[in-house]
Formats: C-alpha cells, structure tokens, sequence
C-alpha cells in the first residue's frame, strides 16, 4: 500500500471513530462540542504558532502559492454561486452562502494533519501560509457580498458603512484563536523570538495532539450536522469543492510554474471537503444553514476517494 494511501485512510479513520464515538453514545455532544472548542481555541492555534514562529521566508511572501489556490476560490465560488441561483432558482443570499460552501475548504481541522503526514513539516509550513490568508480573505469578501445579498434581494437594513464594517471585521478577526495564532507566529518569526526550553515544551505539548483530537472532534461534530435536506444542490456543490477547484488550482499551478511540493500542497489542499465556517457564516446570516450542513456532511466522506484521486495525480503531473 503507498504511503499517502495508508495516510489518508488512518486520517478518515479517526473520523469515522470520532462519528462512531457520537453515534453509539459513547460520548455526549457536549463532550465533542468541548473537544472541539479545545482545538480551535487551543490546540491548532498553537500548532500554527509553532509552524509559523520556524518558517523561513528567504524567499519572500508565497504569491504563486496564494494566486493559484486563490483563483480556484474564485472560479469556484462564482460557478457555485450561479448554480444555486440559476438551476435551483434561489435567493442572491443563498448564492453567497452556495459559493461560500464551495470554496471554503477543511483546510485547518482535516487539512493540516492531513498535508502534514502525506508531505511533512514542509508541506504543513506551506498549507500555513495559505491558512494565514485563507480566513481573512473569505470572510472579508463573504461579508461584502452578503451586503450586496441583502439589497439585491429587497431586504436590506441600515448599511453599516465602512467604518462600522472594518470595525465588525477587525474585531471578529481578533476574536479568532487561529488568526491570533498566525500573527503572533509571524510577528514572533519577524522579531526573531526564541522561546524558553519550558514554552517550547508546553507549545510542544499542546501542538503535537492537535491533529489527532481535530480529525476526532470533527467526526462528533458531522453527526451533529447531518444531511438536513437539500440534497441535489448540496450534491452539486459537493462536486464543486471536491473536483472543480482543485481542477482548477492545478492547471493555475501548471501555469505558474509553481515548484513541486508546492504544487502538490495546493491542489490537494483545495480537495478538502467543504468546511464548517461555511454553516456559520450562514448561521451568522440567518440562511442557508440546511444547505450548508448537508454539503458539508455529504462531502466530507466523498473526500475519502476524492482526495486519493487528486494526491495520486499530483504525485504523478509534479512528481512524488
């Protein structure tokens, strides 16, 4: 058996026991709700800290990496967008939370420990730096369009202007243990900090169970979601996030020449499911959460397969 398939099966596992864990009682949801505040707030952030606190940058900011994960974002999110509206014949807001729900990939709680058992601290140092831009850009442009959502849809309130918008956004990114994480790791890499033996060992501590408990948690949490109907469009957009943007993100990465473990890291990570900031970005919105759930629900085990398919062509169009 290849080493990437072994990874990818033992990584699925865990969320299979995690949804098992739920499924039979084993645990309560209040439990997994826990797990997963843990690693949102604690564990993965500490992870991202220490991967970003030891990068080297000699080579300046990634902007190949970040232009050809980010124009299968866009291609993506418009395509989903346009087909909740036009073939399902939805709102401008479900449109907004239909593109959001295609492209907004697992990158943090299945992307990282999944990229870092098949390509290594290398390859998760790689993934950091997308994920350090990944939440900013797409909750700055999915709040933008739900301000357009709202008027286009005839039910607009009292816009908050740019003021009251950046201060919203400001604050909610403050408010985020992982973005917290990323700049303190960047700020701490810039300044050259070196941590003492005790931080590093606590950090160490803290980072090292993050994957494990993270694919775990998410296993208990898709029980909780479910397919809440919806089917047919969570099924299209399902196909969006799992085959059109990494589609999309490898023949942007042939076109920009991007180094190989590069490459590989960028379309495998734009494989990922969709995520579960796509239901709160809905919830937080007041629609679309049914269909978000499903396709979050509905692709993530499709995933299994998915993500086999593209790291299996990756190893073979930018070498293993």
């Amino acid at each position: 058996m290849p080493p990437f398939v072994e990874t990818i099966l033992f990584i699925f596992s865990l969320i299979v026991i995690g949804y098992g864990a739920a499924a039979f009682g084993l645990l309560k949801a209040q439990t997994g709700e826990g797990l997963s505040n843990f690693v949102v707030s604690v564990a993965l952030p500490l992870l991202l800290f220490r991967t970003l606190l030891a990068a080297d940058f000699g080579e300046g900011l990634p902007w190949g990496l970040w232009s050809a994960y980010f124009v299968g974002v866009a291609v993506t999110w418009t395509l989903g967008h346009i087909t909740i509206r036009r073939t399902f014949g939805r709102d401008a807001r479900a449109g907004v939370v239909a593109g959001v729900t295609a492209s907004f990939a697992n990158l943090v709680l299945l992307g990282l420990p999944l990229i870092a058992g098949i390509y290594g601290p290398e390859g998760l140092l790689l993934l950091s730096l997308i994920i350090s831009i990944h939440l900013v850009v797409l909750m700055a442009v999915s709040m933008l369009l739900f301000e357009w959502a709202l008027h286009r849809d005839g039910v607009a309130v009292a816009s908050p202007g740019v003021v009251g918008f950046t201060k919203t956004f400001v604050s909610q990114l403050l408010s985020n243990p992982l973005i917290v994480g990323i700049l303190v790791g960047l700020i701490g890499q810039l300044v050259g900090l070196e941590l003492p033996n005790i931080a590093t060992r606590l950090v160490d501590s803290m980072a090292d169970i993050a994957a494990p408990l993270a694919l775990f948690a998410m296993g208990m949490s898709l029980r909780n979601f479910g397919l809440a109907g919806h089917l047919v469009p969570a099924a299209a957009l399902t196909l969006l996030k799992l085959m059109l943007m990494p589609a999309v993100v490898l023949v942007a990465a042939l076109l920009l020449d991007l180094p190989p473990l590069t490459a590989q890291v960028a379309v495998v990570g734009a494989a990922m499911p969709a995520g579960v900031n796509a239901w709160l970005i809905a919830n937080k919105f007041n629609t679309g959460q049914r269909l978000a759930s499903t396709a979050m629900t509905m692709s993530t085990p499709l995933a299994v397969f998915s993500t086999l398919f593209w790291v299996w062509v990756v190893s073979i169009v930018f070498g293993s």
